[in-house]
């Protein structure tokens, strides 16, 4: 008897499937159980394809996908419809694909195998390793739906695995998950992750190695998958390691591999309790959750390099602050974007200065730098500009330079950075030209820097602030570069705005100048110095910002350094921040610098008169603007006097004594001021002293006068006022009174 006639009576049929030309060949059988005529026939791939039912068909080119891929047998249940779009029969497809190269180096396959008609089983009736249509592949693919959407979202390793034995599989779900990696040397087996079991059941796992008779490891070596449906199966093809299996108590196994771009990271494992034939929809699904969590595993290894890598870049790049500081304590924070590598140009720095200056010099011993600064941009560029210039300025204080002279050679070596050497011989602009943005060093368009090229290459800026301290006297030496002026906290919880001398930016000119500020840090007052993320944060600008953080600075004037560090942090990035969001529509995210230092002192008692408010400001010649930033101290000083009216005429006199003193004489003005007594019982004294020793008189100005009434305003305004001359030049002073019962001083007092 031939072998057709032998298939013909078990009622399985023929055919072969050329992909390459598209046409579908069947026996008698196979054409009798696609609904033709019981002859051999030739179909078209279209013609085959009326013949089954539209959801089938979809999932023949997944099937023979999946079979190729594995090496294995396309397999799948077929039902077979007529003219009018009933189901005749069903049939199971069997065949192996044969894929072959085309000479112009296409690769194509053949599909050779059997049909053979099934009997439909009753409702409810089960039948081992079946493919179930239906419904049962909707639940599929809202279930790989799910299961990607998951994946795609787990940001570690660690929540890859939590996902993957969460996930229930529609109709088989396994009770023991693995996965499999190789060590970085390539050679042994480890297991990253275990659902189902403990640790302890994988310690007898821990001698495999790639090279072992075990099928995670021969997985990894051939990249395909193994399906091991019984435990005897398991035995009869992995024999040595069966024993270390069977206590187990599982009876069906999968191992997938977990490939991403054509390479093998490792294999998952499936294991089931419950027999599972493996039957091809069951393969896919395990297929594509195998893909789906190889490539959710390589994110999340991505995503922990960039974040180790980010946090090795702020642990070299942010220093350890010495605490142990005679008479003063010292806290920072670092908090990067919220995005990225969590790296950025913000930074702080704690500096020891050399030793050996004489007292004429009035620089004792155990002097240090605090820095704290902002390169442009939040990227690693921006970081690596700043870890550059974090050491360009180390080396300079380390030379025993002056703040202003630090800064200065600063700028000039931020500036080097943007030069960049032009063409020498056509007319270029030679060695050291800066390609302006959008044309290029030979002042040609066609060279000119894209936006992009210009982020990544283009110039860029930093601010700065340094303060070299004194811990002895609490002299505070302040050169700025652009940055953020500090805010100063007095003993009584009073906080300010502490105007300082400044200059540009550091990178914006090689040659510029910054001018130091010397202030005096008293026993129990605060420094605070930040970058603008820590004000800007959350959609303010620099005066609602400021308006959010200062209740915070004068809370509690009890608590430590590191306590009120935290206080600061929260109010930008705690939970109240989202009920804190600034008046600009978009919430600008940057990085934080922030750097407290205060000196030691007792706070005063209830029965103790409180420490007194104090602000100094030298205002030259050749600076008339800083005018206004003078009332702006007056101002923060007094912001919590009782009288309004008492404030606009004390920074109205200010600003008579300190213009008079600019117009009439040739030297600077000092300007100090100091507020002390009790709340609601203080007294304002305010002197402006020159060197100028020519007294002021009164005179009686004309209406059309346009000078000539500085005294006679304080005369008015003021509760008590003064001329004293000095050795050289004279001081103007004003005194205003809060309480209506307070005693003038003597008016003779300088």
């Amino acid at each position: 008897m031939r072998t057709e006639e032998v298939l013909a009576a078990i009622a399985t049929g023929i055919w072969r499937w050329d992909d390459a030309t598209g046409r579908v060949t069947l026996d008698a059988e196979a054409a009798r159980l696609l609904g033709l005529p019981a002859e051999p026939a030739s179909l078209t791939a279209s013609g085959a394809r009326s013949h089954f039912h539209p959801v089938d068909w979809n999932e023949i080119q997944g099937i023979v996908s999946l079979a190729v891929t594995e090496g294995t047998l396309a397999e799948a249940r077929l039902r077979i419809m007529n003219e009018k779009g009933r189901v005749l029969r069903t049939v199971r497809a069997r065949s192996k694909p044969v894929v072959r190269t085309l000479p112009d180096g296409v690769q194509v396959y053949e599909l050779i195998g059997t049909l053979q008609e099934v009997a439909e089983p009753r409702p409810g009736t089960a039948i081992e390793g079946s493919s179930i249509t239906g419904d049962w592949r909707r639940s599929r693919e809202a279930f790989l739906l799910d299961a990607g959407r998951a994946l795609a979202e787990a940001r570690s390793t660690a929540e890859v695995l939590r996902v993957a034995s969460s996930l229930s599989m529609p109709g088989f779900s396994p009770d023991g998950l693995a996965v499999f990696s190789t060590s970085p040397s390539q050679e042994a087996l480890r297991i990253v992750g275990l659902l189902g079991n403990t640790l302890a059941d994988a310690d007898d796992f821990s001698s495999l190695t790639v090279e072992s008779d075990y099928p995670a490891s021969e997985v990894i070596r051939t990249g395909r998958a193994i399906y091991l449906p019984t435990a005897e199966s398991y035995k009869e093809r992995y024999p040595d390691i069966w024993p270390r299996i069977e206590p187990f108590a599982r009876n069906s196994w999968a191992f997938l591999p977990l490939t991403v771009a054509g390479r093998t990271l490792g294999t998952w494992m499936a294991a089931f309790k419950n027999r599972v034939a493996f039957s091809p929809d069951e393969r896919s699904v395990l297929n594509t959750v195998a893909r789906m969590l190889a490539q959710a595993l390589a994110r999340a290894g991505v995503t922990e390099s960039e974040r180790e890598l980010s946090l090795g870049l702020q642990r070299s790049m942010m220093p350890t602050l010495n605490t142990d500081i005679p008479g003063m304590s010292v806290a920072a924070r670092y908090v990067p974007t919220g995005g990225g590598l969590q790296v950025g140009g913000d930074w702080y720095d704690m500096i020891p200065l050399p030793g050996g200056t004489t007292e004429a010099e009035g620089r004792g011993s155990g002097r240090f730098a605090l820095v704290i600064g902002d390169v442009q941009g939040h990227d690693v560029r921006a970081a690596g500009l700043m870890g550059q210039l974090r050491i360009a300025l180390r080396a300079y204080a380390a030379e025993g330079h002056r703040p202003d002279a630090v800064l200065s050679r600063a700028s000039r070596f931020l500036a080097g950075m943007r030069q960049f050497p032009g063409p020498e011989s056509d007319g270029g602009t030679g060695a050291g030209a800066v390609a302006p943005y959008g044309v290029a060093a030979d002042g040609s368009a066609d060279a000119a820097m894209t936006d992009e090229e210009y982020e990544k290459t283009g110039p860029r800026f930093a601010t700065c602030l340094y303060m070299e301290v004194d811990p002895e006297n609490g002299t505070l030496e302040i050169a700025r570069a652009g940055h953020l002026d500090p805010v100063f906290r007095m003993p009584d919880g009073t906080a300010f705005i502490r105007q300082t001398a400044g200059g540009l930016p550091l990178g914006i000119e090689a040659d510029s100048d910054y001018p130091t500020t010397q202030i005096t840090l008293q026993p129990g007052e605060l420094l605070m110095l930040c970058t603008d993320g820590l004000v800007e944060t959350g959609g303010h600008d620099l005066a609602t910002g400021w308006d959010r953080l200062r209740p915070v600075l004068e809370g509690d004037t009890g608590s430590s350094l590191e306590e009120l560090a935290d206080a600061l942090m929260g109010v930008v990035h705690g939970p109240g921040s989202h009920y804190m969001t600034g008046p600009l529509p978009e919430h600008r995210e940057d990085d934080i610098a922030l750097v407290l230092l205060a000196r030691d002192g007792s706070q005063p008692r209830a029965d103790r008169q409180p420490p007194p408010r104090r602000t100094a400001l030298t205002i030259a010649q050749a600076e008339p603007e800083r005018i206004a930033g003078a009332r702006r101290q007056l101002r923060d000083l007094l912001h919590d006097w009782s009288d309004d009216e008492q404030v606009d005429a004390a920074v109205l006199m200010v600003s008579e004594m300190v213009t008079n003193v600019l117009v009439h004489t040739d030297g600077d003005a000092l300007l100090v001021a100091e507020a002390a007594g009790e709340r609601g019982d203080r007294r304002l004294r305010v002197e402006v002293a020159d060197v100028n020793d020519e007294l002021p008189h009164r005179r009686r100005p004309g209406e059309l006068a346009s000078s000539g009434r500085g005294l006679v305003l304080m005369e008015v305004l003021a509760d008590a006022w003064g001329v004293n001359p000095r050795g050289e030049g004279k001081s103007i002073w004003f005194e205003l009174y809060e309480s209506e019962d307070h005693e003038p001083v003597d008016s003779t007092e300088a």
